[in-house]
């Protein structure tokens, strides 16, 4: 059993400067700098709100991590800390030598605090914070000396919770004072108005990952799209549950333009998401032809393509690095797969994800893409499941992906003749058809991991996964 060791003397100090309230600048001036990020986590835990202004403004680290302290005091602890720094930003105290720089707001193990304390006891110095460069990390600050807030934005409901209220109040009436830094935006459901006015506060040049997820129409979305142009070193794009099929077709054709047209300003961009976008129907060209960088992810999931998007999608000069590719719930069942072919052989010697769950793929058009398939050589990752394949194709299939040795996971569908006339699987005839298959592939390769999958439940909405024993279920 580990037996913590006892506090030293020092320590002991320290808390008793807390508890007689007797801490003073002049008793700051000469504190040890491993006390400070015990101390502070004791007077941020307790309450002691005169304590913190004044340990704030003789903070001895150019960081002060305050997100994981959060949890562990109130609202009036967080605007003791916002006191301090007001005594800095616009009191001009200069304590020792002023070196806090950041106040870093972003999400950060729940521990962090004890093992930076316990560390700062012993002399030694964490990984944790001497990899934690976030100046450098900003364009937008170098070569600048300004006070920084670094935040991860989640807005996700009607009105903001009151940390993050006071934290926006407080740097609205400072403004040109200090630079509000995110590089993670996450819209998950707000008033557009609300949402546009911490834009116009955030430098939006700072912002690495973007999600939003909102339903939005088509008049917010126009609202939208010139931000996002803005953000100049987003390197990842997640759009989810865009419809504008109810309006006219010039408003969609107008909006389309205007929404990809800010790809062009988007240089670093290497991670794509769209999910049921309903604009990408015949203008995925648009998008793509307004590409500057090559992608690492692209997963266009759950939305309407003609075959002449899957065309322009194969041909398309930044997908050549792909490490992912998502197409899950594209329908291509009536499309010729030439283009999915020639992309897979585009991509071969990068691709380590592949997803076509759902695509309605049939027999007749897998032997399109096989060739290309059993090439992609760094391929750890396959999922075909809920494409509707006969046994003798899931078979060739799976003689096919025998040299794939970096496989470690395998997702294939059910095969149709596991199932009744009235699509019931017939769970008897699926083990014996899932059995005769690892026979087969047991003969030809080493397998890491392959599961099976039925079709949707009718009742739960869910699928069910076999593995390789018979009566192996991997819900």
């Amino acid at each position: 059993m580990h037996i913590r060791a006892p506090p030293r003397l020092l320590e002991l100090a320290g808390r008793s400067l807390l508890r007689n309230q007797a801490l003073t600048m002049s008793t700051l001036e000469e504190l040890p700098t491993e006390l400070f990020p015990p101390l502070f986590m004791e007077a941020f835990s307790r309450r002691h709100c005169e304590a913190l202004k004044l340990m704030v403004q003789a903070w001895p680290f150019r960081h002060l991590p305050l997100r994981p302290l959060i949890k562990m005091g109130c609202l009036e602890t967080f605007q003791a800390v916002l006191g301090g720094l007001d005594a800095l930003l616009t009191q001009g105290v200069r304590l020792r030598q002023w070196k806090l720089q950041v106040l870093d707001l972003q999400d950060v193990s729940e521990n962090f605090w004890m093992v930076w304390s316990d560390s700062m006891a012993h002399g030694c110095f964490p990984n944790a914070m001497r990899n934690r460069k976030p100046l450098q990390d900003c364009p937008s600050m170098r070569g600048q000396q300004s006070f920084t807030v670094f935040i991860d934005l989640w807005l996700q409901t009607r009105t903001l919770d009151e940390y993050l209220t006071c934290l926006l109040l407080w740097i609205k009436q400072r403004e040109g004072l200090l630079h509000l830094c995110c590089k993670k935006l996450r819209i998950l459901g707000m008033p557009f108005h609300n949402i546009r006015n911490i834009l116009k506060m955030v430098n939006l040049d700072c912002i690495q990952e973007v999600e939003v997820n909102c339903s939005w129409i088509l008049p917010i979305l126009t609202q939208f799209t010139p931000y996002l142009g803005q953000m100049g070193n987003l390197q990842k794009l997640d759009l989810s549950h865009v419809d504008v099929s109810r309006y006219v077709s010039t408003k969609q054709k107008e909006f389309v333009t205007q929404f990809t047209s800010q790809f062009l300003k988007l240089r670093y961009l290497q991670k794509l998401h769209m999910n049921s976008v309903s604009f990408l129907k015949g203008h995925l060209d648009q998008l793509l032809s307004c590409l500057k960088t090559p992608l690492k992810i692209l997963a266009i999931t759950n939305c309407v393509l003609l075959e002449s998007d899957l065309r322009h999608l194969s041909q398309c000069p930044s997908i050549g690095q792909l490490k992912t590719l998502d197409l899950r719930g594209i329908r291509l069942a009536n499309f010729c797969l030439v283009p999915l072919q020639v992309l897979l052989e585009k991509v071969a010697g990068t691709l380590e994800y592949l997803d076509l769950d759902d695509c309605g793929i049939v027999d007749s058009q897998v032997s399109t893409i096989l060739p290309a398939l059993s090439r992609c050589f760094e391929l750890t990752t396959f999922s075909f499941c809920g494409n509707p394949i006969s046994m003798a194709t899931l078979e060739n299939l799976l003689c096919h992906t025998i040299r794939l040795n970096n496989l470690c996971l395998e997702l294939y569908p059910a095969p149709r003749d596991s199932y009744d006339a009235d699509g019931t699987l017939c769970q008897s005839r699926f083990a014996q058809l899932r059995a005769e298959l690892m026979g087969r592939v047991r003969d030809l390769r080493h397998p890491k991991r392959i599961l099976f999958c039925t079709d949707y439940c009718a009742d739960c909405g869910n699928r069910t996964f076999y593995g390789l024993d018979i009566d192996q279920c991997c819900c």
